[in-house]
């Protein structure tokens, strides 16, 4: 299967349809990360309820993402307490790509980061245009996940020119010479 999604299909066959019913790996993606609340039986959560049912369940959850999310992200991140061990998250400032990888059988990749707008259930007059293609196609899933696992593995880390940037790497900065003193 190969499908083209846009706006609202994104949220209800990627957020609402495939990640909740992950059953071994969720892989996710993003450039941007904000307090994104989705359904949840006639309610709305925050999406980190979801990932916390999931690392109850034992699923191996990694978060790829660019920058530090909001305080409202973190408040809602303290609430579920086994998300500090069942969500492994990583902090790139090149991460500009998008994508859900759930199982190594389906996957999302697009141009919806994972906030209120990008992938949430705002209405059809405040969210954003987005699109993107869902698939369960594995000649198109394995390339998704080699380039989610390359960054994941920090195999650019070496030549990367944005480390200063990177909390994930602050330790392999080398020692800065203050060069000869003036006297």
């Amino acid at each position: 299967m190969l499908k083209f999604v846009t706006d609202r299909e994104i949220y209800e066959e990627v957020v609402c349809g495939a990640i909740p019913r992950a059953k071994r790996l969720l892989w996710l993606a993003t450039a941007d990360l904000k307090d994104l609340h989705v359904h949840k039986r006639g309610q709305m959560v925050p999406f980190l309820e979801i990932l916390s049912d999931l690392a109850a369940k034992r699923v191996e959850i990694r978060l790829l993402h660019a920058k530090e999310p909001g305080p409202a992200f973190r408040r809602d991140f303290d609430r579920y307490r086994n998300l500090s061990q069942g969500l492994e998250r990583m902090l790139c400032p090149r991460v500009h790509l998008k994508c859900a990888v759930v199982d190594g059988e389906f996957a999302y990749t697009g141009s919806a980061n994972l906030t209120g707008a990008g992938v949430g259930a705002k209405s059809v007059r405040r969210r954003n245009f987005e699109s993107g293609l869902v698939t369960t196609d594995p000649a198109l899933i394995g390339p998704i996940m080699e380039q989610f696992d390359d960054i994941w593995r920090g195999s650019h880390c070496r030549d990367c020119d944005r480390k200063e940037y990177c909390d994930e790497h602050a330790t392999i900065l080398p020692a800065r010479n203050p060069g000869p003193r003036g006297g």
